[in-house]
């Protein structure tokens, strides 16, 4: 049986985005793993909505930061002003200050810039002016990113995609959840009428509770096996870090807990495995990501033991 606390935030969200239940579902596992989100997508489908509905739905302190070419580090982080009054230099923390971050079309920026959320991301902490200075908690990133060949994009470094737990597409909606779209009420306005449907405290013992998920040594063993499996394929560039085998992990207890079991079964771990490795891989040569027939493909070349 689902939990209840998810069931509850999950029905109130697919009320607001429509026609997305799985994807939905993704992103909190996502959020109840400790992980952080990239979603993928062209223009127009929701994937800054997505960014406010947990935000509101969660009661979580939040801040939006638009990527542009010209946006520099110290325009997320914060920046030092000397103080006349003190004759000292005052911190000024950016708008990364917050307990979920909406990164907005974040291959709009340069490396540079990108690279500013490294620390944060990885370590939930950063460093100003020789401090380091601990991030808001819960913290979560979802990071929207333009597709590649559109204009004006920088590609993310692999650095900046493996702090990255999950990857989802939004996608178009179907032709019923569309129609109910266009003839309903403005999502922004339906939003603002959104309350808080779990507590901070909920959150953190449902992420609590995502790491007692029981993972059997069955299950370890077959993730260990797609990890290899991705390792001999001479089409990918590289294969699966050890890193990616505990995003797996991760993810499938966040599904399972979501699902409302206390173990992880090999389902769960199949269902995440795509958008945990999709955003990992690249092919060799023109380092171009893997497609999802080929992420499909993988899955099926490891056999249940």
């Amino acid at each position: 049986m689902p939990d209840r606390h998810a069931d509850r935030l999950l029905e109130a969200a697919g009320r607001i985005i429509l026609g997305k239940e799985r994807e939905l579902r993704l992103a909190f596992s996502c959020l109840v793993a400790r992980g952080h989100l990239l979603v993928e997508d062209v223009p127009g489908v929701g994937k800054t909505t997505l960014a406010h509905v947990f935000a509101q739905l969660l009661g979580l302190q939040f801040q939006r930061i638009q990527f542009t070419s010209d946006l520099l580090p110290a325009d997320i982080v914060g920046v030092s002003i000397f103080d006349r009054e003190t004759g000292s230099f005052r911190f000024h923390p950016g708008p990364l200050f917050a307990q979920l971050i909406l990164a907005d079309e974040i291959n709009r920026a340069t490396p540079k810039t990108q690279s500013a959320l490294l620390e944060a991301m990885e370590e939930r902490q950063v460093t100003a002016d020789g401090r380091t200075l601990a991030l808001p908690m819960p913290f979560f990133v979802i990071a929207t990113q333009n597709p590649a060949n559109q204009i004006g994009t920088f590609p993310l470094p692999e650095s900046q995609l493996d702090r990255f737990l999950m990857r989802i597409h939004l996608g178009y909606p179907d032709r019923a959840a569309e129609r109910a779209l266009l003839m309903g009420e403005d999502r922004r306005r339906l939003l603002e009428r959104q309350h808080p449907v779990l507590s901070t405290d909920e959150l953190r013992a449902l992420q609590h509770a995502a790491r007692d998920v029981v993972v059997a040594d069955a299950l370890i063993d077959y993730v260990q096996a797609l990890l290899a499996a991705t390792r001999a394929d001479a089409s990918l560039a590289a294969g699966l870090s050890p890193r990616a085998g505990l995003a797996l992990i991760a993810a499938a207890r966040a599904w399972a807990l979501i699902e409302g079991r206390d173990h992880v079964l090999p389902e769960d771990v199949q269902t995440v495995f795509p958008h945990v490795a999709g955003h990992r891989l690249h092919l060799a040569g023109d380092g171009r990501g893997l497609p999802p027939a080929s992420l499909q493909r993988l899955l099926q070349s490891v056999p249940l033991r």
